[in-house]
């Protein structure tokens, strides 16, 4: 596979919360399993009802959100009500459906706050598309760190450097948090767990070069991983590692579903529409209307 950069575009989630998405793009709609990337701010807003994320369906995905600044209050049709803060992990996985909310936390109603972190959706393997929907929360606490001269890295999800983390991902995947310190520099080596194993890095800051490539501020690139790769991280950088295992059946995306079958998809959508999905206990009043 060639080197492929993806240049990070923004998008306006309305209220004036700006985000820059990642995937999909068109020249590559997925790294691995991961089939949407939007990174959250950063942006100081004065909360309203337009920041909050209405409450809205899922199928045949989990959703990883990891935060860096503020904090914020997820609901869902199983019951959980859980405020994810900075360092934390949120693992919603839809499966056969589940309705969730993302909202601003009461406290923070009606003051300036400084909002920033990242989102994910991951396709589940075919055999597990239509699981039971469940949900995990991990605390920063639990997430293993590697670190050595200038350099830091926080293993997510997956394994890296001998450490593993506690998030129950479906498929092999790797998710890192890398930061190198000022004044210093760092080669960074990586081993595909397997053939099919893709390895993408977004630079937060900074800027990491691979080979005659550099991957600069805002920007993603798909490397060229069939074999070990070597990255060199700037000085004062800040980026993110993504990986994992192709899926076996190409995966469609309508609106907030992901699926192998378009049928399944379209069937989603109608219960959407025929307001049929279980409501969130708590958060009963909003929905997102279908394709907003």
């Amino acid at each position: 596979m060639e080197f492929i950069l993806v240049p990070g575009m923004t998008h306006d989630l309305g209220g004036g919360f700006v985000v820059r998405r990642i995937l999909p793009f068109r020249k590559k709609r997925m790294v691995g399993p991961f089939i949407f990337f939007d990174h959250m701010g950063p942006i100081e807003i004065i909360p309203t009802k337009h920041t909050d994320v209405r409450p809205h369906p899922h199928i045949g995905l989990s959703t990883l959100t990891y935060l860096f600044k503020g904090r914020i209050v997820h609901r869902d049709t199983l019951g959980n009500v859980q405020t994810i803060m900075p360092g934390e992990v949120n693992w919603m996985t839809s499966g056969r459906g589940i309705v969730h909310s993302e909202r601003i936390h009461p406290e923070d109603q009606g003051h300036k706050i400084s909002m920033e972190g990242l989102q994910f959706w991951v396709a589940l393997p075919d055999e597990t598309e239509d699981q039971e929907p469940s949900f995990d929360h991990y605390d920063k606490s639990q997430l293993p760190v590697y670190e050595a001269a200038g350099f830091r890295a926080t293993v997510v999800a997956g394994s890296a450097f001998g450490l593993t983390s506690p998030v129950k991902v479906s498929s092999p995947l790797l998710l890192m948090d890398v930061h190198v310190s000022a004044g210093a520099a760092q080669k960074v080596s990586l081993k595909p767990a397997a053939a099919d194993f893709e390895i993408a890095v977004y630079v937060m800051a900074g800027s990491v070069n691979y080979g005659a490539e550099t991957i600069t501020t805002g920007n993603l690139g798909v490397l060229n991983s069939a074999a070990e790769v070597e990255l060199r991280a700037e000085s004062g950088s800040h980026f993110i590692i993504i990986g994992g295992e192709t899926i076996k059946t190409p995966r469609l995306i309508y609106w907030n579903f992901v699926s192998s079958s378009r049928d399944k998809i379209k069937a989603a959508a109608k219960l959407w529409k025929e307001e049929k999905f279980p409501l969130i206990p708590g958060d009963e009043k909003e929905r997102i209307p279908l394709g907003s």
